[in-house]
């Protein structure tokens, strides 16, 4: 046996590395034949591939996060997961650590360090990121451990992740599952590098090829990746080559695979491996062998059959609403409710984000910013000049350019006790990370983490003449997906005062701020921002002719207007500032709809799904009785928006906004 420094094979340690290698194996054997039974729907197997999860499990520490798979049972049982719950999850029982909204691996124990998958595979390795920026910034001796298939290398997660990681010198390591197939797509289909591995020198990393059916190299070659990680404080790539000996999952089958591999393969079954170590250092014989597995096979049968007769799930609507989003209470700075006794100053809409900011970071220290050029440069529209002087590099940071890296590191960082502010330079850019925001942040919480603190800052709207890219209003894109919460600020005080709001909020809130407003509003605000929950709509201007429903830029545009019809002709428009489209408060809005009984709904976005689509079916359906003229819509084109100032003008609604304000007057 060759010398390892970090792995040892005493008689106790032989016994116990057995367990942890066979368990997983008997449980899988287990699994299949009640898949053959139709008494569990699917499974994704992890048989062939043990020693790599068991491995990793054995050589981390207990305080090492562990980022899982699909075929990471090992990580689970090695660390000593309770099995009755573990089986309730993979079955989608009542007592399953999702409570039965999830399947298989999609979840994670913070009692145990673990952070369970989503299906879009690679998209947790930027959630090692942040786990490992936060040991970094809390100066604690741990490394995040991030599993990953030799297909999802093909990602973009992927790249983001590495490159964050090599750029902020982060104690991670990336465990890559070389076994061959993505599905059933060859490795000679996904890459043209010899191995994985080569590609960690493009990123500056350090990187190795590992036997990931050998149970010793593997808890050696992570034991000794996760000592050069703290010590030098950098990531580590690891290629442990291994042979999938099912299906993707058991419906796909294996008839893709030449038989000859499953022949070669099955000579390097990661348990004949071990057992033959263990026979030629005369620790164990076969009697052995069968007496643990017959040991093992007790330790877990009682948990599996309660599981199997555990019960279902009940469906109730109020549960299930009510799990989007955390109502906890958040805990202020010291002096985070005050207004300095009634004192105001006059600033600029930009301004007040900035103040903002300044305010939050110097009185939490939990808080941090993360962005592209928000560093020395101060961000592209200067919100965050100078912060770098007076908070650091550390908690003002410049990323690459990195949208859903950004983002998914958020989500480690939120996990492990922090509250991420990233800036998206431009809010056009934020479908490069519409992934990680919509499947990751979104529906964590309903699913089993606590709730992520991530406030998503971004500027947004038209009128600049910026074209097709840099314009767009992308807030209702993300109304239809739970779990998120929508805030766009009209006024100086709601900048200063929601964006304060949004970062104590527990929950993750995308900040949406008019670029048009930046520089052009001035207004008052107190001498320190005030905590409000969101999803509470504003009555700005009260009227007795007609109501206009309005958000952001829209609500200059609607008090113009309304200033204008009362000065010429005598009518009165009553204005809702709506603030917060998720939640949004239909509540005021019927309010005032059923006292004026006509409704324009203006916005900014274009008008197919656009967030007034919501509120017209709301009105449509709660206050129909109310109205004495169709609900209208004033909205941008639904065409991309254009670059001439001219056609900018075109596109937007208020081209369109006295024809509409006559037309519901007129009905």
């Amino acid at each position: 046996m060759q010398a390892y420094k970090y792995f040892s094979l005493g008689d106790d340690t032989a016994v116990q590395h057995y367990r942890n290698l066979i368990l997983p194996r008997r449980i899988e054997e287990k699994m299949l034949r009640l898949l053959r039974q139709n008494r569990i729907s699917k499974w994704f197997s992890g048989m062939g591939q043990e020693a790599i999860p068991v491995g990793v499990a054995s050589a981390l520490q207990a305080e090492d996060v562990i980022m899982t798979m699909h075929r990471n049972l090992g990580v689970f049982t090695t660390r000593g997961v309770p099995l009755y719950n573990l089986f309730c999850q993979l079955l989608g029982k009542k007592d399953g650590f999702t409570n039965g909204r999830d399947r298989s691996f999609h979840f994670g124990l913070p009692d145990y360090n673990t952070c369970g998958m989503i299906s879009h595979l690679a998209a947790m390795l930027p959630v090692a990121d942040g786990f490992a920026l936060a040991a970094k910034l809390k100066q604690e001796q741990r490394v995040a451990l991030a599993f990953c298939g030799e297909g999802s290398t093909s990602e973009g997660d992927f790249h983001e992740a590495m490159n964050l990681a090599a750029v902020w010198d982060l104690p991670v390591l990336f465990m890559i599952e070389n076994n061959g197939y993505a599905l059933s797509t060859p490795t000679r289909e996904q890459y043209r590098c010899a191995r994985i591995a080569d590609k960690a020198a493009g990123y500056g990393m350090e990187s190795r090829v590992i036997d990931g059916n050998h149970l010793p190299d593997v808890i050696e070659a992570v034991a000794e990746a996760r000592a050069f990680a703290l010590a030098e404080q950098k990531p580590v790539l690891i290629e442990a080559l291994t042979f999938r000996m099912r299906g993707h999952e058991e419906a796909s089958g294996t008839a893709y695979i030449p038989k000859e591999l499953f022949e070669t393969w099955a000579k390097k079954d990661p348990i004949l491996q071990f057992e033959k170590l263990l026979k030629e250092q005369g620790l164990m014989d076969d009697a052995d062998f069968e007496r643990l597995k017959a040991e093992a096979d007790a330790f877990f049968l009682d948990d599996l059959n309660r599981a199997l007769e555990a019960p279902e799930p009940v469906f109730d609507e109020e549960s299930e609403t009510a799990a989007i989003f955390s109502i906890t209470e958040p805990v202020l700075p010291s002096n985070g409710n005050t207004q300095s006794d009634g004192q105001k100053r006059t600033l600029r809409f930009v301004d007040a984000i900035k103040e903002s900011l300044d305010y939050v970071l110097t009185n939490d220290e939990s808080t941090l910013i993360m962005g592209q050029d928000i560093a020395e440069y101060g961000g592209a529209f200067k919100v965050t000049q100078d912060f770098v002087d007076k908070f650091g590099h550390a908690r003002v940071r410049n990323t690459p350019i990195i949208e859903s890296g950004v983002v998914g590191a958020a989500i480690g960082l939120t996990l492990s006790g922090f509250k991420p502010i990233v800036e998206m330079q431009f809010s056009d850019f934020i479908t490069c990370a519409f992934n990680q925001i919509v499947n990751n942040v979104g529906k964590s919480y309903y699913r089993w983490t606590p709730p992520l603190n991530i406030t998503i800052r971004m500027p947004h709207g038209a009128g600049v003449s910026a074209g097709p890219f840099h314009s767009q209003s992308p807030e209702p894109w993300f109304m239809q997906h739970p779990g998120l919460k929508i805030v766009v600020p009209s006024t100086v005080e709601d900048a200063y005062n929601l964006l304060y709001s949004a970062i104590m909020d527990p929950n993750p809130v995308l900040f949406f701020e008019h670029k048009m407003l930046y520089r052009s509003l001035k207004g008052e605000v107190g001498m320190a921002p005030t905590y409000e929950p969101l999803g509470k709509a504003k009555l700005v201007r009260e009227g007795r002719d007609f109501t206009i429903v309005t958000y952001g830029m829209g609500v200059h545009w609607a008090l113009d207007r309304a200033a204008k019809l009362s000065g010429e002709e005598g009518i009165e428009a009553e204005i809702i500032d709506l603030r917060s489209l998720v939640p949004l408060d239909t509540e005021t809005v019927r309010q005032s709809v059923a006292k004026t009984n006509r409704v324009l709904l203006l916005e900014e976005a274009t008008a197919v799904l656009g967030p007034m689509a919501e509120v017209a079916a709301q009105l449509s359906e709660h206050c129909f009785e109310h109205l004495d003229a169709p609900l209208m819509r004033c909205s941008s084109l639904n065409t991309p928006i254009p670059l001439n100032r001219n056609l900018e003008q075109g596109f937007l609604p208020t081209k369109r906004l006295d024809a509409k304000i006559r037309q519901l007057l007129d009905y």
